[in-house]
């Protein structure tokens, strides 16, 4: 792996991290689906507690997978990928050049040192 992609590899470890946990999953489910949604509607929709759901909603905001905005006095919380998105495109887009510059998939180096 070139020095670039593990650069850019590290970059995304907090993303997937974000993104490993089941509930943060759903909720990203839910806001795709749905839209704008208060914590009050995610959480009713979820068996945890309001707590629990602003905990993974603060995450998910820290890592730009979703925003927040204030109407009044109601936070509405919404999807946005684009950035993350664009990261994880950029890491595979590197680490294919990476595979197709690697010795050992050159089909003239046969000689098994791969």
């Amino acid at each position: 792996m070139s020095e670039n992609s593990l650069q850019i590899l590290q970059k995304c470890i907090p993303i997937f991290e974000a993104l490993k946990d089941q509930e943060r999953q759903n909720i990203i489910v839910k806001l795709c689906e749905q839209g704008e949604l208060t914590v009050n509607e995610i959480a009713e929709q979820s068996s945890l507690s309001r707590p629990a759901i602003s905990h993974h909603l603060k995450i998910l905001r820290e890592q730009g997978l979703i925003k927040v905005h204030q109407k009044g006095t109601q936070r509405f919380y919404s999807i946005s990928l684009q950035d993350a998105i664009h990261l994880l495109k950029e890491l595979t887009d590197h680490l294919e050049q990476d595979v197709q510059n690697s010795p050992c998939t050159n089909t003239d180096n046969l000689d098994g040192g791969c």
